[in-house]
């Protein structure tokens, strides 16, 4: 390895830039080095971007989704090797305090979401992984780096939202938001063979894709049609049974609990830039159960088996592809949804 390379950096004030910057070394005897070989722009990011992660600091090198080969590995790391290929974790976890042993892992006291936010990310040639042993997952022989990119975010996040949405068979799931994130929540919720999957969103190309790939069994549009009133028709009036809100958008938080049938369910997924209100005034006697806040990616090895079983498939989501040369027109194209961008996906820098 030469001394430098090159990084997205988060410079403050909605700026992003290619910059270079020193090569990544071991600091604590549980870290790795993982020489990036695919990573993507995330949703994330550009909240990030745009000052709505308070904790994000500036000059930070972007990036939580990523895959590579470990280049390097700390003395204490015990379960990865050097020329191992690895997917990278959106938590840095340590496994042992009180919140890792009960599966809360965003909330971890020596860690939570830190790649790409507090520390260096994996928008780079390399990237320091710390506590390795908990922070990576092998990608099994048979699996692509593609197919294992999102392993470690968006659809650790997706199947994190189903696991905690208690899920029945003959339910009636509405989900708002066909983004990345939107569409893994619906592959995962696919695993529970609910009865009927709802999917809404204002893209008619995304709503579309979802119903191509078999994910949603009605989509509808909300600056289409009256979405309240096609899920009630739907369910007899009483409202879906679980509803996923995705989308983080101006009025979803609102119409998740309104899609909802009383003694139901709604997961927040979403990362929101603007303070929601609860209305409990409006919403009193519907007795709803809310399940918010960052997912807890302690399933990856899971995710994996699922990936290589071939019983998830995110290659739809990739969409645009390009080397880390051409990052910032990336950035441009997928925050503004250029050219059907569901995905931009980072390949190695071509020197």
């Amino acid at each position: 390895m030469g001394e430098m390379m090159k990084a997205v950096v988060y410079k403050g004030n909605g700026i992003v830039s290619l910059e270079d910057r020193p090569i990544p070394v071991i600091l604590e005897e549980t870290d790795a080095i993982v020489r990036v070989t695919r990573a993507s722009i995330c949703s994330s990011d550009l909240h990030i971007k745009h000052g709505a992660v308070p904790r994000a600091r500036e000059n930070i090198i972007l990036g939580h989704e990523f895959v590579g080969e470990i280049a390097e590995v700390g003395s204490r790391v015990k379960h990865f090797y050097v020329g191992d290929r690895v997917s990278v974790n959106v938590e840095t976890f340590c496994g042992e305090c009180f919140f890792c042993k009960q599966g809360f892992v965003n909330n971890c006291i020596h860690g939570g979401w830190k790649l790409g936010c507090c520390i260096d990310g994996g928008q780079a040639e390399y990237a320091r992984i710390p506590m390795a042993d908990q922070g990576l997952t092998q990608i099994p022989q048979g699996v692509s780096d593609e197919e294992a990119l999102f392993n470690g975010d968006i659809l650790a996040t997706g199947y994190w939202a189903a696991a905690i949405g208690e899920l029945k068979p003959a339910d009636t799931i509405a989900v708002i938001g066909a983004g990345p994130t939107g569409l893994c929540t619906l592959m995962s919720i696919r695993l529970y063979s609910p009865a009927r999957v709802i999917v809404i969103d204002t893209s008619n190309e995304r709503l579309a894709l979802a119903k191509q790939q078999g994910l949603a069994d009605f989509c509808f549009n909300p600056s289409e049609v009256n979405v309240e009133e096609e899920i009630f028709m739907l369910t007899d009036g009483r409202g879906a049974d679980r509803v996923f809100e995705v989308a983080g958008g101006e009025n979803t938080f609102q119409l998740a609990w309104k899609l909802t049938r009383p003694n139901a369910v709604v997961v927040v997924v979403a990362l929101y830039e603007k303070e929601q209100t609860l209305p409990l005034h409006q919403m009193y006697g519907k007795n709803l159960v809310f399940k918010t806040g960052g997912v807890d990616a302690n399933r990856c090895e899971d995710i994996m088996k699922m990936v290589q079983a071939k019983k998830i498939d995110t290659s739809c989501l990739i969409t645009h592809r390009a080397p880390l040369n051409d990052v910032i027109k990336g950035y441009d194209i997928f925050e503004n949804k250029l050219e059907g961008c569901i995905k931009w996906v980072i390949t190695p820098f071509e020197h």
